[in-house]
């Protein structure tokens, strides 16, 4: 493996984990909404807690659809 694609794991991995950490924030969060929060903070935590699961998502694929076209550009 050359130092561009060492470079490129080591971004992939970078991606996952803050996705990773977003999503289990996020999830935290949702489940202190629904069960602590009362009124408009429980509102906005639920709208919050909702944007970190969806940036989540998109982090995870932007690093998932790198891997897949990088593949295929060395095939």
């Amino acid at each position: 493996m050359d130092a561009g694609g060492r470079d490129r794991s080591r971004a992939r991995r970078n991606r996952l984990l803050l996705a990773g950490l977003l999503a289990v924030v996020g999830l935290i969060l949702l489940l202190l909404a629904l069960t602590v929060a009362n009124g408009t903070v429980a509102g906005v935590e639920v709208v919050l807690a909702l944007l970190l699961l969806v940036a989540s998502y998109a982090i995870q694929y932007v690093a998932r659809r790198d891997t897949l076209y990088r593949d295929r550009r060395r095939r």
